[in-house]
């Protein structure tokens, strides 16, 4: 077996420049965390134990890198780097993160066993009933999750957790699941064809099309009314939401039609303020919250709608003031160093402004 300790911790695998996790077998993923416990129990049973620290891919603004494309047109993402953090059994403050990370493997390992998937809210009733101490809110389970995928180096539809997707699509594509009939999305009603938390058949899908441009929308009710009003006759297009910031499973569907059809534009049809841009950036760069899975979502997105030159076209009592969150976004998005030379970041500054 391989060894995982590393003196007085435990290691994971990680590159030294860029920091990733890849979907891995079940088989392979029970075999890494079977390692990770006999290495605890090794380091716990020597006569010189210390286990205080378990170190992780630090998840900060801080650690985030930004690809350089060889090519002109290549995508950037946003990456992690390798600097580390640490769960620590000795600092009050941390000692619960330390085995929250113990408990959600043991869960995961049992869902791995049994060949099931569970999505992140299963996941948080199932650790709420068993440990609720350890994990009274969602929110510990979803930072968790991103420890162990950290820990393990593996992405979390590895562990077995399914994403909860809030996504749609529309317009001239067809679908076919394994086995399934053919659906037609511009069929589907204004709410458009729910695409389905489970990663696995989403790389399965048979999709056709005969659009010539693919359009991401950021608001459901935008989405509603272009497909109401059948846009996609009119620019024969695909329509994408994700009803706001989107899920895992709206970006992996995106990348997999990317990828599908490299030669179609796609083109981010959001909100001219700070939230409208972070969801562009997200679709186009990936997000830091994603961790060590980022980079594998992103596509090359362009921006489609008002721009801060048209300002002047609209009048002055359809503005509305900044709120603070709409500050710690604007100010979040200048800290990224993706957006050093392009509009948008040009166009946050005139938002502040």
């Amino acid at each position: 077996m391989e060894d995982l300790s590393s003196s007085s911790s435990l290691t994971f695998f990680y590159d030294q420049q860029l920091s990733y996790a890849d979907i891995l077998p079940p088989a392979e993923v029970r075999a890494r965390i079977e390692v990770a416990v006999l290495n605890f129990l090794k380091i716990l049973s020597s006569p010189t134990s210390s286990i205080s620290d378990l170190p992780l891919i630090s998840r900060r603004s801080s650690n985030s890198r930004v690809s350089r494309p060889l090519l002109t047109g290549d995508t950037s993402w946003i990456f992690l780097s390798d600097s580390l953090c640490t769960r620590s059994l000795m600092r009050e403050n941390a000692a619960k993160s330390f085995i929250r990370v113990w408990k959600m493997m043991e869960t995961c390992y049992q869902i791995l066993i049994l060949e099931k998937r569970v999505t992140q809210r299963e996941l948080f009733y199932k650790l709420i009933s068993n440990s609720p101490q350890y994990f009274p809110s969602q929110l510990e389970v979803n930072r968790t999750i991103q420890d162990l995928v950290s820990l393990l180096q593996c992405s979390r539809y590895s562990l077995g957790i399914m994403a909860s997707s809030r996504g749609a699509v529309s317009g001239r594509l067809s679908l076919q699941e394994p086995n399934q009939e053919v659906v037609e999305c511009a069929a589907c009603g204004s709410s458009g064809y729910a695409i389905t938390g489970d990663l696995a058949l989403l790389e399965k899908l048979v999709a056709k099309t005969d659009a010539r441009y693919i359009i991401v929308v950021e608001k459901h009710a935008i989405f509603q009314r272009l497909v109401e009003d059948c846009v996609f006759n009119q620019i024969p297009s695909i329509l994408i939401t994700g009803k706001g910031y989107p899920d895992i499973a709206t970006r992996f569907f995106l990348h997999r039609l990317s990828r599908a059809y490299p030669e179609l534009p796609i083109l981010g049809l959001v909100d001219w303020n700070p939230a409208g841009l972070a969801v562009l950036c997200t679709f186009k760069y990936g997000s830091i919250g994603m961790g060590l899975e980022a980079y594998k979502y992103a596509c090359n997105v362009k921006w489609l709608g008002i721009r801060r030159d048209d300002l002047e076209l609209i009048p002055e009592q359809s503005f509305i003031p900044f709120k603070p969150r709409d500050l710690q976004i604007a100010k979040s998005l200048l800290s990224l160093g993706i957006l050093q030379l392009t509009n948008c970041r040009r166009s946050i500054e005139k938002k502040l402004k």
